[in-house]
């Protein structure tokens, strides 16, 4: 896991699993995945690893600790300044796939839906990305069987790379209920995919090219075109990274970043980097500086209140006054 991540589009990440059962970038044909790399450069060495990536392992504890990370309600985020005010936004499982099928249920809810229910839990944003979100459907019912409710802060999405993959975007409107926030990462997006009428089903939607060696061609033109969609639809858009073979036009973007990830070397009208507003908090200088607030928050010996339910708050009309103590009340200040 990992308090801090160059991934653009949180600030943390969190794996209950590593490993994977496989998929489009992970199979017999090809070997791209960058989580099934590092699992075969490091999995038979280092035990924070699966031994494999094939060998799916559970590691109990991880959402737990992750948990009591500082809250960054109303904080800035002074290298990705698109986050600001947001709460900590934790993308659980980069280094696998937790609904892989030996992956039973009972773990999935203590270890994720439980913890994320939990004061501290409650405090963050929890961005479960998956490939499988036929299996996560299945988990929603079981968990709805049992009479436990999907959270709010446990936003579900899938990764979609071609049109192959779309299929996986229908399954994903069927976690949760109609209050859940739902994401799809269209990344590493491989050849044009017409979206249909699903993109306005969703709230946000995450695009990039491919990196690494085996990289395929990222046609910016792909990227204009579900920018252009998600505006149509109300759905907030985030360009994350061009890729290590970018195309303009039909000619190679040459770009010092081997991911294609810093956005200054962008065409202007691509720098675009939303989430959704509903979660933003209003930055206020009381919570602008989130280290002294990290050490004030681990040096406390004292009960962290449980917060309010995590709700979308409407500020719109409030005055200052009031926007501070909405602030103070959200964070138990």
């Amino acid at each position: 896991m990992a308090e801090s991540t160059k991934i653009q589009w949180c600030d943390d990440t969190i794996n209950p699993v590593m490993g994977c059962d496989g998929c489009e970038l992970w199979d017999d044909a090809r070997r791209t995945c960058y989580a099934g790399l590092l699992h075969a450069m490091r999995g038979r060495t280092n035990k924070g690893f699966a031994p494999t990536f094939e060998q799916v392992k559970e590691f109990p504890g991880r959402m737990a600790k992750a948990s009591r990370w500082s809250d960054l309600r109303g904080q800035r985020r002074l290298d990705k300044p698109w986050l600001d005010g947001a709460p900590r936004l934790i993308f659980v499982s980069d280094m696998g796939d937790a609904l892989s099928a030996a992956i039973p249920f009972e773990y999935l809810k203590q270890e994720i839906i439980d913890v994320a229910s939990t004061t501290l839990g409650s405090r963050h944003v929890w961005l479960w990305l998956t490939k499988r979100p036929l299996r996560m459907k299945e988990f929603s019912g079981w968990l709805a069987e049992r009479c436990v409710e999907w959270p709010a802060n446990v936003w579900p999405g899938t990764s979609i790379t071609a049109e192959t993959s779309l299929p996986r975007a229908r399954s994903l409107l069927k976690v949760g209920d109609d209050t859940t926030t739902r994401f799809l990462s269209v990344e590493p997006q491989v050849e044009r995919v017409e979206f249909g009428d699903l993109l306005p089903r969703f709230d946000w939607v995450i695009q990039g090219g491919e990196s690494g060696g085996k990289s395929r061609p990222f046609d910016l033109a792909w990227a204009r075109a579900l920018r252009d969609r998600c505006r149509e639809g109300g759905v907030a858009y985030f360009l994350k990274q061009l890729g290590a073979r970018p195309l303009d036009g039909g000619r190679a973007l040459k770009l010092k970043d081997r991911h294609g990830g810093d956005w200054t070397a962008w065409p202007d009208d691509l720098r675009v980097r939303e989430i959704p507003e509903s979660i933003r908090f209003p930055v206020v200088a009381a919570f602008a500086e989130p280290r002294v607030l990290r050490r004030l928050h681990l040096a406390s010996t004292e009960p962290v209140p449980r917060p309010p339910a995590f709700t979308r708050p409407d500020l719109s009309a409030a005055s200052t006054d009031d926007l501070l103590a909405e602030i103070r009340r959200r964070c138990g200040t």
